[in-house]
């Protein structure tokens, strides 16, 4: 052979034994007529790890799905509403009573809160298309947030596209590994993510219980730079509140920061619907972080933060959930402003929900009904002692024409399953006098 067929020849037995070597480090699979080769090293990795079917959440689901069947319980959630959902509400052509919306006040659906959306989209269209701080800033948004700021008396207010990404932005970009969250035990979803992103000791303290959370911060204190103390104007699972200047005292004391959630509270709460604030006569500025949403008492959607200038300008600047984020479309700010308009000019309104809280409230009690924590203030739980019971008396109602949500085992402690039931303005006493026996009923 000479030498050039001999290099030749080494050179074809060079890329074969290559060639050779890569096939072992590899296994060919059929799938679908292509060939998709698997390292040795991913072999082992099971199926749930890259398997959305397998996932623990979604395979949970098929078991409460699956176990529901067999009981008889439909599902009650995702039902689709034809139209406004007030004091009433239609699904499937089928009119019930309602008591599964926040439309406390009845403005969803107000002829001056949709006139507003209306005007606000012929002037500005139906996105400001982009984040406010670079093209999408509106008068409308600056009206909202001037009002927003004066309703608590402080310097200044900024509203989010989302009330649970107000309380994750503001909550995970103002603290840090160096300091500490702490939170009534019973405080909602989002201002748990909110302490997990930001990456501080995180800390639960007893519901409403401000002795407590004084001990754990005579302890904690001095470890730390920045505390947050969270609460909620009215505990939406429970109906109840806290006593906001005995945590207000507890803030000052140990040089903490306080933030309220005023999700469920405005509208609600005080002689006009004022809120928490209203409802014990504090000073607005005694509250360093002043939180709400836009979709309850005032009919649109989106969340707020209000409080001194400082807050809120870094915020506007620098909190990833605004400054990355596209501006609140105007056809939502001009219906809370609208709305929020009313809520101040008909006080009426809010002392009509108290007061058919109130008899919603004594009524079930004298019926023998466990409502658990609540006040009587536009939430009434109706406790049932296990999610089965709870999914089978939702559904009972469902049939009889009144429409209130279960709330299951994880969201609470399976002993504490409930209905919840939200008031509106516009219930009657008779209607809520039909929905007392009708629970009366179902539950035996």
């Amino acid at each position: 052979m000479n030498p050039k067929r001999l290099t030749e020849h080494l050179k074809d037995k060079l890329i074969q034994q290559a060639l050779e070597r890569k096939l072992k480090q590899t296994t060919a699979t059929e799938l679908s007529g292509n060939i998709v080769h698997t390292r040795p090293e991913t072999a082992a990795i099971p199926e749930a790890w890259y398997s959305f079917q397998q996932h623990p959440g979604y395979q949970q689901l098929q078991i409460i799905r699956k176990g529901s069947v067999k009981l008889g319980v439909s599902n009650p959630f995702f039902r689709v509403h034809d139209g406004i959902a007030g004091a009433t509400t239609v699904i499937d052509g089928r009119q019930y009573l309602n008591f599964a919306s926040y439309n406390y006040l009845g403005l969803s659906g107000h002829p001056r809160v949709c006139e507003a959306a209306k005007n606000t989209i012929d002037q500005y269209g139906t996105s400001v298309s982009a984040s406010r701080l670079v093209s999408g800033e509106r008068a409308i948004h600056r009206q909202l947030e001037s009002a927003i700021a004066d309703l608590y008396g402080v310097d200044a207010a900024v509203v989010l596209v989302s009330g649970h990404a107000t309380n994750v932005t503001t909550i995970g970009y103002l603290f840090g590994a160096n300091d500490l969250i702490l939170h009534d035990e019973l405080i909602h979803n989002s201002t748990l993510v909110g302490a997990h992103l930001s990456g501080a000791k995180r800390l639960p303290f007893p519901h409403n219980d401000y002795a407590a959370l004084d001990a754990i911060l005579s302890q904690q204190r001095p470890h730390y730079q920045r505390v947050l103390i969270v609460l909620e104007g009215l505990y939406s699972m429970d109906g109840d509140y806290p006593d906001l200047p005995q945590f207000v005292a507890i803030k000052k004391q140990h040089k903490a920061f306080l933030m309220v959630d005023e999700a469920h509270s405005l509208g609600v709460l005080g002689d006009n619907g004022l809120g928490i604030r209203e409802h014990f006569g504090v000073d607005g500025k005694d509250v360093d972080i002043w939180m709400g949403t836009l979709s309850k008492s005032l009919a649109a959607c989106g969340g707020y933060i209000a409080g001194e200038s400082a807050l809120i300008e870094h915020l506007k600047y620098l909190a990833p959930g605004f400054l990355y984020s596209v501006g609140m479309p105007p056809q939502v700010a001009a219906p809370a402003l609208e709305a929020l308009r009313i809520l101040l000019e008909e006080p009426q309104r809010s002392q009509r929900l108290k007061a058919l809280s109130a008899y919603f409230l004594a009524q079930a009690k004298t019926a023998g009904i466990d409502t658990g924590l609540s006040q009587g203030y536009a939430i009434v739980a109706a406790i049932t002692g296990s999610s089965l019971r709870a999914g089978r008396l939702s559904q009972a109602l469902f049939e009889q024409g009144i429409n209130v949500q279960p709330i299951l085992y994880p969201a609470v402690p399976e002993k504490s399953a409930r209905l919840r039931f939200f008031i509106c303005c516009d219930h009657t006493e008779q209607q809520i006098d039909q929905t007392i026996a009708a629970i009366k009923q179902a539950m035996g």
